[in-house]
């Protein structure tokens, strides 16, 4: 069985990847893959254009998991999008240096739902599984995706709200 794990860019994706890797399970992200489907850069948006479809259309589905923001579009059979308050995804992109505009459309996009939004459009409730990694250690989060692979914990989403942080401009 496959298993995706989608989310906003700088809510834990590659990290909790990387542990699962760790702990044995077999991993593809998704910027390792994405080359061969790169149609070009958006210098609006400071970010590369994906031909998505041709990607899902092409991937080979196995047992593991694999992360990445267009998890969501690839042929998984469940999927786990990670959350995390706009607020603290604010300052890890600030890290990372993205630019005040790119914070400003990621934490938004937090706020709106859009990937869980996205994920819910493509699969099934009993296939999603929704986590709010703000505070979380790394270790639980793992726990936590790896008893939603095996079926020991249910599917479950739709519980987090982070409206609040939306910003208005006039």
């Amino acid at each position: 069985m496959m298993c995706g794990i989608t989310g906003t860019p700088g809510t834990g994706k590659s990290t909790v990847a990387e542990e699962l890797a760790r702990r044995g399970h077999a991993v593809v992200h998704i910027t390792d893959i994405v080359g061969p489907y790169a149609l070009g850069n958006d210098p609006n948006r400071d970010t590369r254009v994906i031909d998505t479809d041709k990607m899902a259309d092409e991937f080979v589905p196995f047992d593991g998991f694999v992360e990445g923001h267009f998890a969501h579009l690839l042929p998984c059979e469940r999927m786990v999008v990670l959350r995390l308050r706009p607020d603290e995804l604010e300052k890890r992109l600030a890290a990372r240096g993205y630019s005040k505009e790119k914070i400003g459309e990621n934490r938004d996009a937090e706020a709106l739902d859009v990937c869980l939004i996205e994920t819910v459009a493509e699969y099934g409730p009993e296939e999603i599984l929704e986590i709010d990694t703000t505070g979380m250690s790394l270790e639980a989060c793992a726990d936590a995706i790896e008893q939603f692979f095996s079926g020991e914990i249910p599917a479950s989403f739709g519980s987090i709200d982070w409206s609040a942080f939306v910003e208005v401009t006039p």
